[in-house]
Parts: C-alpha cells; sequence; structure tokens
C-alpha cells in the first residue's frame, strides 16, 4: 500500500494545495474521472470542516491529509487539531427545519459522496474510502461467463 501525506496550515487559501494534492494523485495513482470529481468535492468539503469547525482558523494549527492507495479502493484521512464534535448527532440538512440553514450540508454531502465515511479521535479524524472501479478486462470477463 503506497502512503502520501501533507500538512497544511489552517488557512482557507490552501484549499488550492489540497485540490493541486488531488490533482497529482489522479496522474500518479490513475484515478478514474468518474470517481475523481466525487473525491476532489468530498476531500475539500472534509478539509474545509476542519480548517473551519476543527481549528477554528487557527493559523497555528494544522490540517492533516492522508492518501492511503490500495489495490480496489483510495482513503483519503483528513485530521485537524480541534476539540472534535459531536458526528453521530448532527442535523439533517434534508428536515424541513434545516432547509434555510446557512451550514449543515458538509458531512452530508461527503457521506453521499464517499464510499464509506469513517469518523474516529472524537471526530478530529474522518476517513474517507472511494471504491475503484475493476480494469475493463475483468468487465469482458464477467460478462463473457453471463453470455455463455
Amino acid at each position: 500500500m503506497k502512503q502520501v501525506k501533507i500538512q497544511i496550515p489552517s488557512l482557507v487559501e490552501n484549499i488550492r494545495v489540497v485540490e493541486s494534492f488531488i490533482d497529482n494523485s489522479k496522474d500518479t495513482f490513475h484515478i478514474e474521472d468518474d470517481i475523481y470529481g466525487n473525491i476532489m468535492v468530498a476531500v475539500t468539503e472534509a478539509v474545509n470542516n476542519a480548517i473551519r469547525h476543527g481549528n477554528k482558523f487557527d493559523k497555528d494549527k494544522n490540517v492533516y491529509l492522508s492518501l492511503f492507495v490500495e489495490p480496489q479502493a483510495l482513503k483519503f484521512e483528513i485530521e485537524d487539531e480541534g476539540a472534535g464534535f459531536n458526528y453521530e448527532n448532527l442535523d439533517d440538512p434534508t428536515a424541513p427545519e434545516n432547509l434555510e440553514n446557512p451550514g449543515g450540508r458538509g458531512i452530508f454531502l461527503i457521506r453521499h459522496l464517499a464510499d464509506e465515511v469513517e469518523f474516529s479521535k472524537e471526530g478530529r479524524c474522518v476517513l474517507l474510502t472511494f471504491q475503484l472501479t475493476p480494469a475493463p478486462a475483468d468487465e469482458h470477463s464477467s460478462s463473457d461467463q453471463i453470455a455463455a
């Protein structure tokens, strides 16, 4: 398993660094276009949450972003140096009483874009898993078996 890590100070403008990290990872690890968009939105949203809510824009606190490359999945871990939060008790942003709220959609969005979302360390750390699509050769062999 390959691992790539970066650390960024908690400044919103550093989202550009995260976008470059994802772009470089797309090229290096041949990430398919169909999941690239989901990764870009979910990971930048998670880093934005870490900067904004976790570290409270404190530039002396860092956000750590790690990419773990596995044969069947890409895993992005985002960790901040904040106090954490109760990730099991979040308002549903789709509930009528919450539709007008300016915030509260980030984690909802992340959960819909990533295949798996796991929080740890009292909410200071989130692991986003994106399943990789099988190689086209695998698809042909399974369709041949169905036709036979």
